[in-house]
């Protein structure tokens, strides 16, 4: 009997939103190759000061970086290739991408300045590679971006399904239509696993179709007789071109603001989609378009402090001015854990007197992912024997298992990051070992560990403040005035007079040692920082993150 095993292990994307990174193996334990699809990023919130993204920890699949064919990419949103810049470095393997993905991720590496044209392998629409064992079919599939693509793996033991993200969208405006004609020959191959999306397993009924979003948006602006901003997420090509069609069709300029905003449109002009719309105009030229004849797309529809939508409302972008009476649309969900900066840039436009429309109270966005009737098509099409959800937290994945076996699947496995499942040979895939799995901080050009002491120190700082101490400590082991300093402590008339009693304390203690040896140091620092604390937290509440500093001269 043959040796060989078929392999899958999630690194990031099971048990949470975001930050997506799979492998595949295939071989006998002792020689198995290796596949990544996807390598994303997940975004961090205010928990964690001064971190902006957070990776995969990429070491498990690091060790065995010479048994790796490939680094093959399903679609272009962040959460499925932002982390490709951080990790390929240490990797250095082939990329494989359909065009405007491709586009995409040359982007970021130019960024870094690194050439990858010679590992980056553009794929076409529905086309097919082979690395290794694997016989990797792409199927255009539709999503929230151009391009997405479900993953028909094949091996000489038998045939997975990585679905990526999708939705069944009937008329999805730009880019090809769900090929469901390929999913239902993938179903006729029998046994097949299917690794598949839960993002929306609560929602009933449909996602919707982003033809249905145009018509209502379309009914709403013609209605306005005052500037127009919209708001959505930058990569959602089809939304772009509807606000496009929209500007054309009420007789408005389009502007488009916000970098991000402008180089989806470049990238997507690029591989040939976005013909036949009328030109954007520059935002600095916008100022001189009356205010009936305007229309805004700008980024920031969650609330990013430094994206376009808040400096605009904010009244700090250099180019774009909002006033009393004009509208403002939010064409787009509210990503979980951006509640907060959001709700606070809407009740601003709503102190400013402007108008604006959410799909709280309008239809004017649909989600790229599958409600419960998409799923069930799915299952249909494919007759998976085996669902194993991912792109999920942990709710969603085991709503998902519950939901696979009222349509009857015959198996389905909960799993988690780091989890190792055979696949095949065996009556059912089945969970058979842990790997190492875990989140990298991008902290500045690094990646730290969770636990790392910056981020302890860091975090601890912005909760407590800093004490900074500095003793100068002459020849004859006598010391000057010490300096203090100071950062992000309270202070009012009661308690501005604390530095004097640190003061007083600090050359109280330095008496009571020997400051002419250099021995007692570590004592005498230990001491200082516990008394000086002690004397702030009686003052004032606080244990500040204490450093001493002991100068000799």
């Amino acid at each position: 009997m043959s040796k060989d095993e078929l392999i899958f292990c999630p690194l990031g994307g099971s048990g949470e939103i975001g930050m997506n990174m799979n492998l595949f193996a295939y071989g006998p334990q002792d020689n198995q190759k290796w596949i990544i699809v996807d390598i994303g990023v997940t975004f961090a919130d205010d928990s964690i000061p001064g971190i902006d993204l957070i990776i995969p920890d990429p070491g498990f699949i690091l060790d065995k970086k010479d048994d790796l064919l490939g680094i093959v990419l399903t679609h272009a949103h962040e959460d499925h290739i932002g982390a490709i810049a951080h990790i390929w470095p240490n990797l250095k393997c082939k990329i494989f991408a359909t065009p405007f993905t491709s586009v995409l991720i040359q982007e970021k590496f130019k960024e870094k300045k690194i050439d990858i044209s010679k590992y980056l392998n553009i794929v076409p629409l529905n086309g097919k590679i082979k690395l290794g064992a694997f016989e990797i079919d792409f199927i255009t599939l539709t999503h929230s971006i151009l391009e997405p693509n479900g993953l028909s793996i094949t091996t000489p033991l038998g045939t997975i399904l990585h679905t990526g993200d999708w939705k069944i969208d009937p008329n999805p405006l730009i880019g090809g239509n769900i090929d469901e004609k390929k999913l239902k020959k993938i179903g006729e191959k029998g046994n097949i696993t299917m690794i598949c999306d839960s993002t929306n397993i609560f929602n009933p009924g449909r996602a919707g179709s982003e033809f249905d979003v145009r018509e209502s948006l379309l009914r709403i602006m013609q209605n306005k007789t005052n500037r127009i901003l919209v708001t959505s997420f930058a990569s959602n090509v089809a939304r772009m071109e509807t606000i496009f069609y929209c500007a054309k069709k009420t007789g408005r300029s389009i502007c488009l603001v916000g970098r991000s905003m402008q180089r989806i449109y470049k990238a997507a002009r690029k591989c040939g989609y976005l013909g036949n719309l009328i030109d954007p105009i520059e935002p600095k030229n916008s100022k001189s378009v009356s205010k009936d004849k305007i229309l805004y797309l700008a980024t920031g529809s969650q609330g990013e402090p430094m994206g376009a939508m808040n400096r605009i409302i904010n009244g700090t972008h250099q180019d774009v001015f909002l006033e009393a009476g004009d509208c403002v649309i939010f064409s787009s969900k509210i990503i979980p854990g951006n509640e907060k900066k959001l709700y606070q840039l809407q009740n601003l436009i709503v102190k400013n007197d402007m108008e604006i429309i959410t799909e709280e109270n309008a239809f004017v966005h649909v989600s790229g992912h599958p409600n419960r009737d998409d799923l069930k098509d799915m299952y249909k099409w494919v007759k998976p024997k085996c669902i194993i959800p991912v792109h999920g937290e942990h709710r969603h994945m085991k709503e998902h298992v519950a939901f696979a076996k009222e349509m009857q699947i015959p198996k389905s496995l909960l799993i988690e990051n780091g989890d190792i499942i055979k696949i095949l040979p065996g009556e059912k895939p089945q969970i058979i070992d842990k790997a190492p799995s875990g989140k990298l901080y991008l902290d500045g050009k690094l990646g730290v560990e969770e636990d790392s002491q910056s981020i302890k120190d860091r975090k601890n700082i912005s909760v407590n403040g800093y004490l900074e101490i500095t003793i100068i400590v002459g020849n004859n082991g006598k010391i000057k005035k010490p300096i203090i300093s100071i950062k992000g402590l309270p202070e009012n008339n009661e308690t501005e007079n604390f530095v004097f009693d640190i003061e007083d304390e600090i050359l109280n203690i330095c008496r009571t040692f020997s400051l002419k040896s250099t021995n007692q140091e570590k004592n005498l620092i230990e001491t200082l920082k516990q008394n000086c604390r002690k004397i702030i937290k009686d003052k004032i509440g606080k244990k500040p993150f204490t450093n001493i500093n002991i100068a000799r001269i």
